[in-house]
């Protein structure tokens, strides 16, 4: 119970990383609020988490929603210990064909609405809580169609290094995960079944392990940046791939 007696919220909670995250979080001890925009999936969200679990509804690019969810977890939690800010965008087009809509959209989310949540739940943090913020490897690796998501994660990861050096007095750390390819219900989205599967069929055969990361993978590094196990870890990455960003001519295993 590495967790025991310890309050965190996680953002984009109710599927994926963050559901994953959310229900080893309560496996560990802590109470566990999670985030969303859609009310019925925070509700089936909660129901698989089971005890312990607090549904919010809030969209993190909205600062005002920002500022309502933390009046709410206030009322319900006395502090706070760990925040997974794990709630971001995707998006897939090369330059020359990505709207202004779609840059903010992005960039509203990934960004401002990470450095928001962090700055606005600031108050509510006790001493030598634990905040983690979720990247991703795309950041480190030029692909054609993600250069405006790759930068927003680029932020995130210096949000880490930065945020960490200001909230260092107060012995709060800050630290990040950097996801490879995970399989999450997004890949579902816009695709039929049999479209899906081969998707994630070639993406998993151009990872070195052969295979895409499972959430839970992902939520077991966040858990120990979440526990004092990594008490001694302040601005830090942790690359979670499958070897996709450091070995990428590697054979399968």
């Amino acid at each position: 119970m590495r967790l025991q007696g310890k309050t965190a919220i996680i953002t984009g909670g109710s599927s994926g990383i963050g559901l994953a995250a959310a229900k080893a979080f309560v496996a560990e001890g802590a109470r566990v609020a999670i985030t969303g925009r859609d009310p019925g999936a925070l509700d089936t969200a909660v129901c698989e988490i089971g005890q312990n679990a607090l549904a919010l509804q809030c969209d993190h690019a909205r600062l005002g929603e920002i500022d309502a969810l933390v009046r709410r977890l206030s009322g319900a939690f006395d502090g706070l210990d760990i925040l997974f800010a794990n709630a971001g965008l995707f998006t897939n087009a090369p330059i020359g064909e990505i709207t202004e809509t779609e840059f903010d959209a992005v960039f509203d989310t990934n960004v401002k609405g990470v450095f928001f949540t962090v700055q606005t739940m600031l108050p509510l943090f006790r001493r030598g809580a634990s905040i983690i913020l979720n990247a991703s490897i795309a950041s480190r690796m030029g692909r054609p169609g993600i250069s405006l998501y790759a930068a927003s994660k680029a932020a995130v990861r210096t949000f880490a290094r930065n945020v960490s050096a200001d909230l260092a007095p107060r012995g709060i750390r800050v630290n990040v995960i950097s996801p490879g390819p995970v399989d999450t219900p997004i890949w579902e989205r816009g695709r039929d079944p049999d479209s899906a599967g081969r998707m994630r069929s070639k993406i998993g055969a151009g990872v070195p392990m052969g295979r895409m990361g499972k959430a839970e993978e992902i939520a077991a590094a966040a858990v120990f940046l979440a526990s004092d196990e990594s008490a001694y870890m302040m601005g830090a990455e942790l690359v979670i791939d499958g070897g996709t960003s450091e070995v990428p001519g590697a054979t399968s295993l």
